[in-house]
């Protein structure tokens, strides 16, 4: 019962601080402007060849879908950053972190909290995206579940890094921590993927290398690789090549490191003078 009502209180407090609907006007913002250049883009390709014309708006709904992802990420890590290290620092967290409450139940129920509400705009944004590409242009995402549940997936990774390095860490640092590993899986992934195109083999090893450090950007590009169309990788009209695609070997590999960052998180914390 401790989990779900300290799940309950973090959704809850995500809420009354507007965490979730701040993301949410941000996250309709950002389908407006979508929509309004997918429209425009539809209309000037009405007299270009037909291949061309069913596949550029697949491959703006893939651009669409990573910068999602980004948002999602981002949004993590914000939301969760000082859900431990803060409360710690000011003594807040004393107040819920007694008996008959255990600490591993405040921690995760913590954790369920960030994940129904990640759960939640992630399922809002990528179904809003989609429907406004179909209604527009008719565009698909191939794939559509299983590329989402590799984006919420990735959510996952760094919440459980974000609590790990909040139950050890002060906000600010854990904050600059987990964006910068995010960063640096980001930079990793993409000279993965140059290095494939310019058959570069040290330059795949060095993405490689990052995607273990940190496999968020290996999750995307999975999802990338279920979503888009064939045809938009082979003609470039996204910049996400399927030269180098993640193997389901990564995507177990994820799930053990973002479960072996929950248990330490929990270790941590439990082990931590307050």
């Amino acid at each position: 019962m401790g989990v779900w009502i300290m799940a309950g209180v973090t959704f809850r407090e995500a809420v009354r601080k507007k965490v979730l609907w701040t993301a949410l006007a941000v996250g309709f913002l950002f389908l407006a402007l979508f929509g309004t250049g997918l429209h425009y883009q539809v209309k000037d390709l009405a007299r270009a060849n037909p291949v061309i014309r069913r596949q550029v708006p697949n491959g703006i709904l893939m651009v669409g879908l990573y910068a999602v992802d980004l948002l999602a990420m981002v949004i993590t890590v914000l939301a969760s950053a000082d859900t431990l290290s803060g409360e710690i620092a000011s003594g807040t967290i004393q107040a819920v972190a007694t008996k008959p409450v255990m600490r591993w139940e405040v921690l995760l129920g913590k954790w369920l909290g960030f994940v129904g509400m990640m759960t939640v705009y992630i399922v809002v944004m990528v179904g809003g995206l989609t429907s406004v590409a179909y209604l527009l242009s008719g565009a698909t995402a191939l794939h559509l579940v299983r590329g989402a549940f590799l984006i919420w997936l990735e959510s996952v990774v760094l919440l459980d890094v974000s609590l790990l390095c909040g139950a050890t860490f002060s906000t600010l640092t854990n904050g600059v921590l987990v964006l910068g590993l995010y960063a640096l899986a980001f930079l990793g992934g993409w000279i993965e993927q140059v290095g494939a195109v310019t058959h570069s083999p040290r330059a795949v090893e060095v993405g490689i290398i990052a995607s273990i450090i940190m496999p968020s950007e290996s999750l995307w590009r999975r999802a990338a690789f279920e979503m888009q169309a064939p045809l938009v990788g082979a003609l470039n009209i996204s910049p996400f090549s399927n030269a180098s695609v993640p193997s389901l070997a990564m995507i177990a590999y994820s799930t053990i490191y973002l479960t072996v960052a929950l248990v330490l998180a929990l270790r941590s914390f439990s082990a931590r003078d307050l």
